[in-house]
């Protein structure tokens, strides 16, 4: 792509990203984000997540991000380098990544509609087990999952909490989500599910008086839920830009060999 030439900064509060933006407002022009065309993000995953999410939210078409890790993991960021950027962005790869959408209805009848763009949970707010009626497409595959709790994940955030939970990985582009038990302890033996995209996911909350359970769409949390619906969001699409040699979709199949 030809790079952008009305371009923003959003960078991340800590000291690392404050500093390294300082050096990049001397060595390049930009604008507000409300003017520009890119947005370039410093800082770590869960700082890209934010800056993903409010292009969700802004009026129009999302602008894409080309993010530059100055964080811990940095698994959707390129590498952070002060020189060469307009090369960097004239040659950078872009992925597509569609978010997940979650309506939560709680036990007081308040329903809330959140985007997750790597996972939704659901997690048992006390000691005592979740117990979850699993509905596909409107039919019940689990009458009654009892374990800690269950997520969704698209295949962007399937190298996250979903496979540190012993999920699988999605390849970019794959167009599956991924579905997994948090400790499931009834059915034991059930390790999640792979579905297709078009999938509707049900997930109504047993007892939930005496087994509360809330829901996460990556770091929005809704207390005491009663159901919450799942599905991709195909009206909004994100545009996340790679340098070629730290591709997205190369990072998520090399983390399969890594011990």
């Amino acid at each position: 792509m030809t790079a952008p030439t009305r371009r923003a900064l959003a960078v991340s509060p800590t000291r690392q990203a404050q500093d390294a933006a300082r050096a990049l407002a001397d060595a390049y022009d930009w604008v507000a984000e409300d003017q520009a065309e890119m947005i370039v993000a410093l800082g770590g995953d869960g700082f890209m997540l934010q800056t993903l999410h409010r292009q969700l939210e802004r009026p129009g078409v999302p602008l894409p991000v080309f993010g530059m890790n100055l964080g811990t993991v940095g698994f959707l960021m390129n590498d952070w380098q002060v020189f060469g950027l307009d090369a960097r962005l004239s040659g950078s790869k872009a992925f597509k990544v569609t978010p997940l959408r979650m309506v939560a209805t709680t036990a007081v009848g308040e329903r809330v509609t959140l985007p997750a763009i790597n996972e939704v949970s659901l997690l048992r707010e006390t000691r005592e087990t979740a117990k979850l009626e699993v509905t596909l497409n409107d039919r019940v595959v689990l009458p009654e999952l009892v374990c800690d709790g269950i997520l969704a994940a698209t295949p962007a955030g399937s190298t996250a909490y979903n496979f540190s939970a012993q999920g699988p990985i999605l390849p970019l582009g794959s167009s599956l989500i991924a579905l997994t038990p948090i400790s499931a302890f009834r059915p034991r033996r059930w390790r999640g599910a792979i579905l297709p995209d078009k999938a509707r996911i049900g997930l109504r909350v047993l007892e939930p008086q005496k087994r509360p359970v809330s829901a996460v769409a990556d770091q929005r949390e809704v207390r005491d839920v009663a159901s919450v619906e799942i599905a991709i969001d195909r009206t909004r699409e994100l545009t996340l830009m790679f340098d070629p040699e730290h591709a997205l979709d190369d990072r998520i199949t090399m983390e399969q060999f890594i011990a």
